[in-house]
């Protein structure tokens, strides 16, 4: 819906402003992925080296698997079930530092060609299993590749994509081959920022070398948004530096800390995974070629049983006479 707001080119950089905004923000306390971010970002969501670029902001590994049918006719609806799985029991930190649970995305690369199925081609019986979510396509050029969320997470972690296949007679450089799919699913909040910069829900460490004088929280407005660390350098120094609120503080006043060192946990319990399957643009033709092959040789083999006892009955009144 984001996208039909803003369909010249030239605004790409107001919408990832004012979306940050917005989703930092407003919906801080539920929205836990933002596929949105890698359209804004990239061109192509799956890199040269076959990695999809939400790996670049959720930093953990995680498992992804995806179902879809062995072969598919043209011009038919089918489904591609992504599942996210992940302890429901968990809970993250969310853009407010408070802890709340994980919500889920994904993308679907499909050959081209291959497309969101409209709505009135959909199967009641795949309609059920879509739980009522909405998916778009990556861009308006590229409708083969699909995306889904931010979601919520408990409730999907089994998303079913309806596909719908191409038709080589009215599509160009379409076969009947075997083509890939790539996956791509995502539990809870990415550690880097689109920006480069980390997300309260990441490790933090220390610039500075020295001791830890102070740990405080500051504060805006009525609710406490960072926690401020004041370090007596190794040089004589003092330097008071801030953290955002989310993560577990482990170090403590009194501390004598290095560059590099962990001050907090890490409170990280979602991740992206991503995998990849194939399915078959099968022609019918060939089908009903392969049914008439294999009709053909049961015939066969019924005629020559039949003539084998035929002949075995001749064999046995020669010898009876």
């Amino acid at each position: 819906m984001l996208n039909l707001l803003f369909s010249n080119k030239n605004t790409n950089k107001i919408k990832v402003f004012f979306l940050a905004l917005f989703l930092g923000g407003t919906l801080s306390s539920t929205s836990s992925a933002y596929p949105v971010f890698a359209q804004q970002g990239y061109k192509e969501p799956r890199e040269a080296t076959g990695r999809i670029v939400c790996a670049n902001c959720h930093l953990a590994k995680k498992p992804v698997d995806i179902e879809v049918p062995h072969e598919v006719f043209p011009d038919q609806v089918f489904e591609a079930v992504v599942k996210i799985p992940y302890d429901t029991n968990l809970k993250q930190v969310l853009g407010n530092g408070k802890k709340g649970g994980l919500n889920v995305g994904a993308v679907l690369v499909l050959p081209q060609g291959f497309e969101l199925a409209p709505v009135d081609k959909i199967p009641s019986e795949i309609k059920e299993k879509m739980n009522g979510l909405a998916f778009q396509p990556y861009s308006e050029s590229q409708k083969n590749i699909l995306v889904i969320g931010p979601v919520e997470g408990d409730k999907n972690q089994e998303i079913t994509f309806p596909v719908l296949s191409p038709n080589p007679k009215t599509s160009k450089d379409i076969y009947f081959i075997k083509y890939p799919i790539y996956v791509g699913g995502n539990r809870g909040r990415g550690q880097v920022y689109p920006t480069g910069e980390k997300s309260n829900n990441n490790i933090f460490t220390s610039a500075v070398e020295g001791t830890i004088t102070s740990i405080a929280p500051g504060t805006k407005g009525k609710e406490k948004k960072q926690i401020f660390f004041t370090v007596n350098q190794t040089n004589g120094e003092e330097t008071t530096f801030s953290i955002p609120k989310g993560p577990e503080i482990t170090a403590k006043v009194g501390d004598t800390i290095v560059v590099g060192q962990a001050l907090t946990n890490n409170p990280n319990v979602g991740g992206f995974g991503q995998s990849e399957t194939e399915v078959v643009l099968q022609n019918p033709i060939r089908i009903i070629g392969l049914i008439a092959f294999l009709s053909s040789i049961m015939l066969a083999q019924i005629f020559l049983v039949l003539k084998k006892k035929q002949y075995e009955k001749v064999q046995l009144a020669e010898m009876n006479f």
